[in-house]
């Protein structure tokens, strides 16, 4: 912790800010290559001020630092050259505002109220404002193993949950499916999430390759730990005309899915 540059700018703030011993690594990892250029910042939860100043001091001159916050008193802070913006985190209106008047973001740190409902809909209403190569990063992600923040059944962790397997539904067998092209990768750290927006790579259609090298015939050995399912395989793919039988091919998957759940032993890694 005391050998990374944000915990040098954490206590070069002249006010005070409130941060767990382990977001300061986290930081570096994910804000270092933004240093010292012309991005956009913006942070939810101004709070008392001191980690705007953190802020600037981390990325330098060049960054354009904007503060979010429901108290009108934060207002106080454009007098030191930050720009501020009063709204709820939780009200998509007050986004579709802020977007539009800001333009494009490089950076969002959401570090607001920590209510499920908040970290969504802050994290649904500013994807699409994330400019190619910056990210979206919640922090304190934690609330969502904790009472009085929301449903935990809906809480942020199951959102992003449902954006990992939306994420991977971009796969060539999978087209048929709706899919999330907001979002490149997803990175997870302790009581962090961040988004990474990288359109060339999110919007590339999913499909099978193979290169100019030569085949050796090598024998496919998936299938080899599990003796039944390798024979269904190998009928599977001796009757192959079955296909073309009504609710044969439904009926392949359903025998499939019995062989392959019978085998499974993995059952203990997810207690």
């Amino acid at each position: 912790m005391k050998n990374t540059d944000s915990y040098r700018s954490y206590l070069a703030s002249p006010y005070q800010s409130i941060k767990h011993s382990t977001y300061f690594q986290s930081y570096d990892h994910f804000f270092s290559q933004y240093r010292d250029k012309e991005i956009t910042f913006v942070e939810v939860g101004v709070l008392g001020g001191g980690s705007l100043f953190m802020w600037r001091d981390y990325f330098g001159p060049k960054a354009r630092i904007i503060g979010i916050d429901f108290n009108p008193n934060a207002k106080k802070w454009e007098d030191e050259g930050f720009e501020i913006f009063i709204g709820s985190q939780s009200d998509e209106e007050f986004w579709a505002d802020f977007v539009e008047k800001v333009g494009g973001i490089d950076i969002l740190l959401d570090d607001g109220g920590h209510t499920y409902e908040q970290q969504i809909v802050t994290t649904e209403c500013v994807l699409a404002s994330i400019n190619d190569g910056g990210l979206l990063l919640v922090e304190d992600t934690h609330t969502s193993y904790m009472d009085g923040f929301g449903p935990r059944s809906k809480s942020f962790i199951e959102y992003v949950k449902t954006r990992i397997d939306a994420v991977n539904q971009r796969f060539a067998k999978f087209s048929d499916k709706p899919s999330e092209r907001r979002i490149w990768s997803i990175e997870i750290v302790e009581s962090m999430v961040a988004f990474k927006v990288r359109k060339d790579a999110s919007k590339m259609i999913s499909e099978p390759t193979v290169n100019h090298g030569k085949d050796d015939l090598a024998a496919d050995f998936r299938y080899a730990d599990n003796p039944s399912l390798q024979i269904f395989k190998k009928l599977q793919t001796k009757f192959a005309f079955m296909e073309q039988v009504p609710f044969a091919r439904q009926a392949a998957i359903f025998v499939r899915n019995k062989i392959a759940n019978k085998k499974f032993s993995a059952g203990k890694y997810f207690r």
